[in-house]
């Protein structure tokens, strides 16, 4: 049992970490989730009956981790919305050895960009975006995770996609506008 939590673990960590995070927007609470997950795995490993991937599995354990924090949060007066993204150096650093510093702000900005814009988007939006491109995870996949058809999982992409857009674009003509 040790050999396979320990492979789950590796395997599993940070791709589970970074949906939380992307779900929570806190560094420090989304590290404490990840270990309320594994120790929710420990727990109920011998219940895992091979239905779906392990995979599947973990990020619908993640998920309710994360939808019960969110659930604790409201019932103490504080909103999801209201939570700020907490921004590090190391989410946004370049494969290049090298990077020039325009570079790096450029790139830094473009992806602040987009997880503020991502914020604008419903609930539902959110982790469709996060489970199918931020996790990569298959529309399939992203179904079980979250208990929808496949239909519901597409259209909510498409209606993510088309949302994301709009905010986009906005949010250009805005800075167009203060210059």
């Amino acid at each position: 049992m040790k050999e396979e939590f320990d492979r789950l673990y590796e395997t599993y960590h940070q791709s589970l970490f970074q949906y939380l995070f992307y779900m929570i927007r806190n560094r420090e609470i989304a590290e404490e989730l990840v270990q309320e997950v594994y120790i929710k795995v420990l727990t109920s490993f011998q219940n895992f009956e091979g239905n779906c991937t392990e995979r599947t599995w973990l990020y619908s354990v993640a998920k309710n981790v994360g939808i019960d924090w969110i659930r604790s949060q409201s019932r103490k007066k504080r909103k999801f919305e209201g939570i700020q993204f907490e921004w590090s150096e190391r989410a946004f650093e370049l494969s290049d050895n090298a990077p020039l510093p325009e570079e790096i702000l450029i790139h830094k900005d473009e992806a602040e960009l987009i997880y503020q814009m991502i914020g604008k988007c419903s609930k539902d939006q959110q982790q469709v975006i996060v489970l199918r491109y931020l996790q990569s995870l298959s529309i399939s996949e992203t179904a079980m995770v979250l208990g929808w058809t496949e239909g519901k999982v597409k259209s909510t992409q498409h209606r993510a996609i088309k949302a994301l857009k709009h905010y986009m674009n906005g949010s250009r003509i805005k800075d167009l506008k203060a210059v």
